[in-house]
């Protein structure tokens, strides 16, 4: 029996002891045998299938590990000079893409949802409520409406059907009062031909309705040059009046100085008195009226202008000139309906057209002859003529002819006004050059 040990550095040699003659198997066993065989060297190659799908452009280091199993990783390690020359090569070939119009302007629905910072800056116009707005937390508005709100509450605040009609009808009238203007001060008079039909109650109506609603200033201008009774509609603040205004106006340098010659209601209406002498009255004139629609116009949004029953007065055609839109007064009677109708003809005669077929008819039905008259019939008429009609129904508050309050009016006189207001605004223009 011999033992054999492979060694592939040494020559191949071999050392036998003979087996005695004499003695058993075992005691004539050699002690060791040594055995060196030089094998020959592996020359790897590659099988066909697996040169097909080599990756030549790159230099291969196999790495082996004697204790990892047959199936190995071998790191890819490329050569960064050849790796240059191909990627400008394939630079050179690669067709342009022009992106699309909005492609990559922002943040997908994706990155924003995850809070991701956005992939390049955004502008403020990305900013939108739709955006930045939760919808649930609208639901936790309480409704307005007796049942709505019953409903709302008594379902722990689950139920939410929103506000009655009669408050959604309020809510966008309120928009429709607090329409944007831009561009330049809205110039809106309110006139007719006959005196003593509620020109100046209308005027503070519709300026009071317009300024609790309204964010800007508005401000009502007593142009009545036989001695006007608008500033006795609020409660006076100062005793300054058209004419002073007029004498003051290269001084007033802002808003505060302007504010001491306006009364202010408590629905942030101003009101600016017309003269209180007879023998000065007649003083006032198409200059001075400039004079104050100027300053009006820097510091306030609406004008509305109080007229006198002198409609060939300068003053009228001075105020005719400014008007965006005007408000026709007329009475409930015979022949306050024909006055306030021969007003609008006068009006198509002198090149006010465009003023008549934008104009608003207020029916002041308070006076005396509306209950004998058909008032669906003067609305006919007038409608023929005119954009709208608004009747103005009798309001205990209106006939004592002193300071009107506007929260103690009739809810329908409120309404009244607002609805004349509303009407007003729609027929303005949201933006104007001067």
């Amino acid at each position: 029996m011999a033992s054999r040990k492979d060694d592939e550095t040494g020559p191949a040699n071999a050392v036998l002891h003979p087996v005695g003659a004499s003695g058993d198997l075992a005691s004539s066993l050699p002690h060791s045998l040594t055995v060196n065989i030089d094998l020959p060297v592996m020359v790897q190659t590659t099988p066909d299938d697996e040169a097909r799908v080599a990756i030549e452009q790159y230099a291969i280091t196999p790495i082996y590990d004697e204790l990892a199993p047959a199936t190995r990783s071998i790191d890819v390690v490329a050569d960064p000079v050849r790796v240059a020359a191909q990627d400008e090569a394939v630079d050179e070939e690669r067709a342009v893409i022009v992106p699309l119009p909005g492609d990559d302007s922002g943040p997908t629905r994706r990155e924003r949802m995850r809070g991701d910072t956005p992939r390049q800056p955004e502008s403020a116009s990305m900013l939108t409520a739709e955006r930045l707005l939760d919808p649930m937390r609208n639901k936790q508005i309480p409704p307005e409406g007796f049942w709505q709100r019953g409903l709302y509450t008594g379902s722990f605040r689950r139920i939410n059907l929103g506000d009655s009609a009669k408050v959604r009808e309020r809510k966008a009238l309120d928009t429709r009062i607090s329409k944007r203007l831009e561009g330049g001060t809205r110039f809106v008079p309110i006139l007719t031909r006959k005196g003593g039909v509620g020109k100046t109650t209308i005027t503070t109506l519709l300026g009071m309705a317009m300024a609790d609603i309204r964010d800007d200033r508005v401000i009502a201008i007593d142009a009545n040059p036989d001695r006007g009774t608008l500033s006795e509609r609020v409660n006076k603040q100062t005793r300054s009046t058209v004419r002073d205004l007029v004498t003051h106006a290269p001084s007033i340098r802002d808003f505060t100085e302007l504010s001491t010659h306006v009364s202010r209601d408590v629905t942030r209406l101003d009101v600016l008195a017309s003269d209180t002498d007879p023998l000065l009255s007649e003083a006032f004139d198409e200059n001075d009226y400039n004079v104050i629609a100027d300053v009006a116009a820097r510091y306030y949004s609406l004008v509305l202008t109080d007229c006198g029953t002198g409609i060939v007065h300068s003053v009228m055609r001075a105020t005719l000139q400014r008007a965006d839109s005007v408000v026709i007064v007329s009475g409930g009677s015979v022949d306050e309906a024909r006055l306030a109708s021969e007003t609008l003809t006068w009006l198509e005669a002198n090149n006010y057209g465009h003023l008549v077929r934008n104009a608003i008819v207020a029916l002041n039905t308070a006076t005396q002859g509306t209950n004998l008259v058909k008032l669906g019939e003067i609305e006919a008429h007038f409608r023929s003529r005119v954009r709208d009609i608004v009747r103005i129904p009798y309001d205990p508050e209106l006939a004592a002819g002193s300071v009107v309050r506007y929260a103690a009016l009739k809810p329908f006189t409120r309404d009244a006004a607002r609805e004349l207001a509303g009407l007003v605004m729609d027929g303005l223009p949201v933006r104007r050059d001067s």
